[in-house]
């Protein structure tokens, strides 16, 4: 969903899409620092790990941020920060 409205570098996915990212992190064992979603081109929210009292790693609270942004009903674009594990990266 990238159009060059914001950054390059920061990848917006669809919620279908997001969908599919949330699922390969969690497979992967990925953690994710925060989502913000933005609502016509314009920044919306954010949640972050800190606000579920949790790790980056621990697909619960990114799940269940998701979710609340779903029940807006709104169109959405969603991005994340994300740490990758150390023992993820190649060597």
């Amino acid at each position: 969903m990238n159009d060059g409205f914001d950054s390059e570098s920061i990848y917006y996915f669809s919620e279908s899409d997001f969908e599919i990212v949330l699922d390969r992190v969690e497979k992967h064992g990925i953690g994710i620092y925060g989502i913000e979603p933005w609502l016509n081109r314009t920044y919306y929210d954010v949640l972050g790990f800190d606000d579920f009292n949790t790790v980056p790693t621990d697909p619960k609270w990114y799940r269940r941020a998701f979710q609340e942004f779903k029940k807006s009903g709104k169109a959405l674009l969603y991005s994340a920060t994300y740490k990758v594990p150390k023992k993820r990266l190649p060597s």
